[in-house]
């Protein structure tokens, strides 16, 4: 625009400003000309096709190419205020360039081409300021077109808050769980960025609030969502996704031209642990394998096909797979990683793959897990309160209860396996000096390894939800350290625990910050659980076995819950766990939950072979001169061997004025 207006208005040739004045007419009809010349249409795509460039920092620096992205086009020209559709779903993977190549390109094209305010919703606070500091900030930086836009920032230019130099427009940015700040703001355009992780706000669902801030406008308005998925059932952005025309993006055969999507069910068969370089797709229709030196050549040939052309709206499907962003072979390797660890396979579902994952929801038949171990063969067997070789990390979780406390303690070793060493009770509740001093006892004792040598506990971690002055009362007697405090989080999105920001007392006043107070995500964490639980191969990836003598109400308790889909009062679909045995009780899944965490803390989820190697080379060598076991002793002739389920119980005797149902249950526990 700029460059034909000069242009038009340039001198004749041979004259200039010293030997002549323009006419005045000329320069009056060329200004009306261009004030009535139409603006470029506000169309994401080709603002992208003149505009955008890649930064220095990007793993594609340079300016767009169009044929590289082909897939982008619909999307974007779907964005056009001027399009008809009103909503525009993006369901993909993480690191695919869904930031600078989508969000940043629309709301650039927007505020360039046609002005209007804008709202941005991101999950959290921290995630909004993450995205205007970091993303946002260097594309704007380092667009011509948006300097040109909003400047190079000023005093008037907050987090939540950026203007345009003209005044037409302002971008307010919000946080899912601020319920004034989505209800105070009207905008035509909202875009709400990692909407799967959005969770409900006191006044309502987070995802309806934020797209009615556009309902007054019937022109030009757009929502845009866009996230990775999460779990399957309770996934906000494939709800929408699926609601929508959920166009898959199809390139043809390289072979034999047969259209068709690139799917991780043609791609995953194909993955080979020893060369992971060789992954590639096959063909639905030949066979032939697609490679990924044919990718630069067919995914420019590609189109978008609906499976739901009845959608109310377009919705479209993107991965790694398209973008050349990332290799064949890294995708190849996230899986093979990933592979037997439920917590890292959703990880790879959502955020490689672009799929929600469907968790495990119910535990194994707790019988068939008591049988398990109580049947294993003897050498199969670790006797109760002995640690087993190559599990070299030890923990307990403790739950406090109303009137006594449930202790477990387990031990950790490589590839998430994991062993329950020991379960117990104490038959006082926290608030009482005496179970403070047995618990104290539980710190300081030492486990017996098949090594003969003798190992303290890493960590404990007792459970802060409930009895919280009492918790953290006996926990500061003790080095954060060694001592955590968990809590259960109400959002079942989050990481799979977080350092609590602050504690406050019953006074109001913030407490001392320490780095002893954890979030706990108890939902995947369960759900991990489960799917382990599962396993019956000693050598699979995250196997759990256990200490014999146990005893049922243990083994019902571990498996008492089940995840089920229910909807919120806001209507909208969300999944949390609920106790189905009839007893109710649960505390050994969550002392169980709260070992685990316990561990991560420690490297289980972490370490490198090396930190496996120090450790089990540091706790499984045998101590030198080391009396032996009771149970490694050689026995007289003719005496028999004490079986495990004989054996003494390993826990605190509870105290002779424990109530009657209290003493049964310590029975049952003993598998009395």
């Amino acid at each position: 625009m700029d460059a034909a207006r000069d242009a038009r208005l340039a001198l004749p040739p041979g004259l200039t400003a010293m030997s002549c004045i323009a006419p005045a007419d000329r320069i009056a009809y060329l200004a009306a000309a261009e004030a009535w010349t139409p603006p470029p249409p506000p169309d994401p795509w080709e603002w992208a096709c003149e505009h955008l460039t890649f930064g220095h920092k990007s793993p594609r620096p340079g300016a767009f190419d169009p044929q590289a992205f082909a897939f982008l086009e619909r999307p974007l020209r779907c964005l056009n205020p001027e399009h008809p559709a009103r909503e525009v779903t993006i369901r993909g993977s993480a690191q695919w360039g869904k930031t600078q190549t989508v969000i940043a390109v629309a709301l650039a094209c927007w505020f360039d081409r046609d002005p209007a305010n804008a709202l941005v919703v991101h999950p959290t606070s921290s995630s909004a300021t993450d995205w205007i500091k970091d993303a946002w900030a260097n594309f704007r930086a380092d667009n011509p077109r948006m300097v040109a836009v909003f400047g190079r920032g000023g005093d008037r230019d907050t987090i939540d808050f950026q203007e345009t130099l003209d005044r037409r427009g302002v971008m307010f940015v919000e946080a899912s769980g601020s319920p004034s700040g989505l209800s105070g703001k009207t905008a035509p355009r909202v875009v709400m960025d990692d909407l799967s992780k959005f969770e409900p706000n006191p006044k309502g669902d987070p995802d309806t609030l934020a797209a009615s801030r556009a309902s007054a406008f019937e022109d030009g308005a757009k929502v845009l969502r866009a996230s990775t998925p999460m779990v399957i059932g309770a996934c906000r952005i494939s709800r929408h996704f699926l609601r929508g025309t959920a166009e898959f993006w199809h390139v043809p055969c390289p072979h034999c031209q047969t259209l068709q999507p690139l799917s991780w069910e043609a791609f995953e068969p194909t993955i080979d642990p020893a060369d992971p370089s060789t992954a590639h797709f096959t063909c639905v229709a030949c066979g032939c394998a697609i490679e990924e030196r044919h990718r630069d050549a067919i995914v420019p040939l590609g189109r978008w096909v609906a499976a739901n052309p009845a959608g109310d709206h377009p919705s479209f499907h993107m991965w790694r797979a398209y973008t050349p962003f990332r290799s064949w072979e890294s995708i190849a390797r996230d899986w093979l990683a990933a592979k037997g660890d439920a917590s890292a396979e959703q990880t790879v579902f959502n955020d490689v793959l672009g799929l929600p994952y469907e968790q495990a929801s119910e535990a194994p038949k707790w019988e068939a897990l008591r049988d398990r171990v109580e049947n294993a063969a003897p050498d199969e067997q670790i006797q109760r309160g002995r640690v087993p070789a190559r599990l070299p990390i030890l923990t307990i979780g403790v739950d406090c209860q109303g009137s006594w406390t449930e202790w477990t303690l387990r031990a950790f070793g490589r590839e998430g396996r994991a062993h329950t060493v020991d379960h117990g009770m104490i038959a006082h509740p926290i608030g009482d000096d005496a179970c403070w001093a047995e618990l104290d006892a539980l710190l300081r004792r030492r486990w017996r390894n098949a090594a003969g040598r003798d190992l303290a506990v890493d960590r404990l971690m007792i459970d802060g939800g409930a009895y919280t002055e009492d918790v953290w009362g006996w926990a500061r007697r003790h080095p954060w350290e060694r001592v955590s405090i968990g809590k259960g989080a109400s959002s079942s999105t989050g990481p799979i625990y977080a350092l609590q920001k602050f504690e406050r007392r019953t006074d109001g006043k913030v407490k001392k910050r320490q780095k002893r107070a954890f979030v706990n995500n108890v939902s995947a964490l369960k759900a991990k659980l489960y799917a382990d639980l599962r396993k019956d191969d000693p050598g699979a990836r995250g196997f759990q076995s256990f200490a014999p003598g146990l005893g049922d109400a243990y083994f019902r308790g571990l498996c008492a819950e089940r995840r089920i889909l229910t909807r919120n009062r806001f209507g909208v679909m969300e999944s949390r766990w609920q106790v189905i045995e009839s007893d109710g009780r649960n505390e050994p899944l969550d002392t169980a939950i709260l070992a685990d965490v316990a561990a991560r803390l420690c490297g289980w989820a972490s370490n490198t072979d090396a930190d496996w190697d120090r450790l089990e080379a540091e706790r499984d060598a045998a101590p030198p001169d080391a009396e032996p076991d009771l149970f490694d002793r050689p026995l007289p002739v003719g005496e028999a061997p004490a079986r495990a389920a004989d054996a003494a119980p390993q826990g605190p005797t509870p105290a002779p004025d424990a109530r009657t149902a209290l003493a049964a249950r310590f029975k049952a526990l003993a598998g009395e």
